[in-house]
């Protein structure tokens, strides 16, 4: 029987319940964040803790704080038995009436769910989404909201062309980030990735990458990614290595991939 947090209880994942009028449910109105949970403690949970906050301030929503997901999480993982995997941490806005304002007052909806699993490594073959596009200019770029269609039509597309990902392309014509996962080459000058404000989301992969000074920001467009020295997608539970990039096969760097997935599988 699978156990999950839920609203603050335990509870068997067959008891739990969301209501049909929850703005997570009808809209789309709220956030997530995935953790890695390593010797059975959340990985990061600062980092994860600071993008909630700031997704809850553009979207005016309430989000629970650090002390209290410690908490949950610490409560998941012995009730569960979770030593390697990840968790979960949904909030929706909560139960409302139609209508896209939200209410004055309202209580959120908080779940957060465990998986087994270690960190993942793979390769992968990508290409360049011709059908969706990043809007770098909008803070929804910069989030993780619920409202995942635009990376799920990438992926989708993906697959049809048979490929694993989709490169994202900002409005501007440069490279954004991939479906699921933060992108980093390998220049003449050390490992790149683009900037926020070029529509990546603030990844906390990235994030642990760049505090060890191994990473740094750089507006990337699909050529330099092409001619780099290797290719890789990060994200908090996985690394994986860009084996081609549209009909093009790439670079690989065994070192350089090696030292990546020692630095994440280590995170702080």
């Amino acid at each position: 029987m699978s156990i999950i947090w839920h609203n603050g209880v335990l509870c068997p994942l067959e008891q739990a319940r969301i209501s049909p009028m929850d703005r997570g449910y009808t809209l789309g109105d709220g956030l997530f964040e995935t953790m890695r949970v390593r010797a059975g403690c959340v990985m990061n949970l600062y980092a994860h803790m600071r993008r909630l906050a700031e997704g809850g301030r553009v979207l005016n929503l309430a989000v629970p704080d650090t002390a209290t997901v410690r908490q949950a999480a610490a409560d998941l993982a012995e009730a569960t038995g979770l030593v390697e995997g990840s968790m979960r941490l949904t909030v929706t806005r909560g139960e409302s009436p139609r209508g896209l304002l939200p209410p004055q007052s309202g209580t959120p909806t908080m779940t957060l769910v465990a998986s087994a699993g270690g960190f993942a490594t793979a390769q992968v073959r990508v290409m360049t989404s011709r059908l969706i596009r990043r809007d770098e200019t909008s803070p929804l770029s910069r989030i993780k909201s619920l409202n995942y269609l635009p990376s799920i039509l990438a992926r989708q597309e993906a697959e049809r062309a048979g490929a694993d990902d989709a490169l994202i392309l900002n409005l501007a014509g440069r490279v954004a980030e991939s479906t699921v996962g933060t992108l980093v080459i390998a220049g003449d000058d050390g490992l790149l990735t683009p900037p926020v404000a070029e529509g990546a989301l603030p990844g906390v992969a990235r994030g642990v990458l760049m505090a060890k000074g191994l990473l740094r920001e750089h507006p990337l467009d699909t050529e330099q990614i092409l001619w780099a020295h290797g290719a890789w997608l990060v994200n908090t539970l996985s690394l994986k290595t860009i084996t081609r990039l549209d009909v093009q096969v790439m670079a690989q760097d065994a070192d350089i991939t090696r030292q990546i997935a020692e630095c994440l599988q280590h995170g702080e």
